[in-house]
């Protein structure tokens, strides 16, 4: 893993954040990738990231991991949050790997506001597991550490059994912690109480009564004055890319949120899983390169 720490090249104050937001980093290839910030939010002058090294991953890291970006100028957009720090009586966090890194942040302000908290961390092994002096100097929480190798995988299900009753509970993650976190909370009655943070797409369930919406439609692009006909073979942030080629996007399976877009009117199909279920009956925002339209025309603010 490597930490990563941006500045404003005229040394200027960056804009403000919260716990659970990330960037959206253009990489000097052009490849734009999602990273948590994990530095002190209080911190004006500087994010801070922190990115795991997967060799069978999309590229991203290896870029980062492999190209000399001390003293480069590089181009980000954000900070963006789609997994904000609730007001709670206490938490419960849950992290597992790199999915650490959003979860740091949200402890610091847990501690700064006298919150009681607990976080049960897991990975392959103690080697595996990243800030843990920090994580060690936390106060008035509760510190579980689960090292693989030594106590096998995550009790999620015990976890969440001596969980305070009003405790909101965070998790980030690999793809079948979180599934076992949203089961597991569903069998106790606690799901209202669960927020989550993916780094991978999950497989959408079918509405039986409404279905997906494959049909094509309409997508007005109403600030550059174009109207544009979507087929039920393309997605709407391909054919947009074919008159706006410079439209961000990055993971192109829903979870990332880079290609967020307004909705001005029409009704979304989404089919991302990022946003919350508040979010997707709002109809307000979406991301295109997943979701489609349940009406005849979508109106977009591109």
């Amino acid at each position: 893993m490597v930490s990563l720490h941006f500045v404003d090249p005229d040394g200027s104050d960056l804009p403000a954040w919260e716990p659970g937001a990330h960037l959206d980093l253009v990489l000097p290839s052009g490849l734009v990738r999602q990273y948590s910030l994990c530095g002190r939010a209080a911190d004006r002058k500087s994010y801070r990231v922190a990115i795991l090294l997967e060799e069978k991953g999309r590229g991203g890291s290896q870029e980062v991991h492999g190209t000399g970006l001390v003293g480069r100028v590089l181009e980000a957009h954000g900070p963006k949050n789609h997994f904000e720090l609730a007001d709670a009586e206490s938490y419960l966090f849950l992290a597992g790997g790199i999915g650490i890194t959003p979860i740091l942040p949200m402890i610091e302000r847990a501690v700064d506001l006298g919150i009681p908290w607990k976080l049960s961390y897991g990975a392959k092994s103690s080697a595996h597991m990243s800030f843990l002096g920090q994580l060690g100097e936390m106060k008035g929480g509760e510190l579980d550490l689960v090292p693989q190798d030594v106590r096998g995988l995550m009790d999620i299900r015990s976890i969440l059994a001596d969980a305070d009753p009003n405790a909101l509970v965070y998790g980030c993650g690999p793809e079948p912690m979180l599934h076992a976190l949203e089961e597991i909370t569903d069998s106790f009655g606690m799901r209202s109480r669960l927020r989550l943070e993916r780094f991978g797409a999950v497989t959408k369930r079918i509405d039986p009564e409404t279905g997906y919406r494959d049909t094509g439609f309409e997508v007005e692009l109403r600030s550059s004055g174009i109207v544009l006909y979507v087929p039920p073979d393309r997605s709407v942030l391909s054919v947009v890319r074919d008159v706006l080629p410079d439209v961000l996007s990055s993971c192109e399976e829903g979870y990332c949120g880079t290609c967020e877009t307004l909705v001005l009117s029409g009704t979304p199909d989404h089919r991302d899983s990022i946003l919350s279920d508040a979010e997707h009956s709002g109809g307000e925002i979406m991301m295109i390169c997943v979701s489609r339209s349940r009406s005849d025309r979508l109106v977009l603010d591109l």
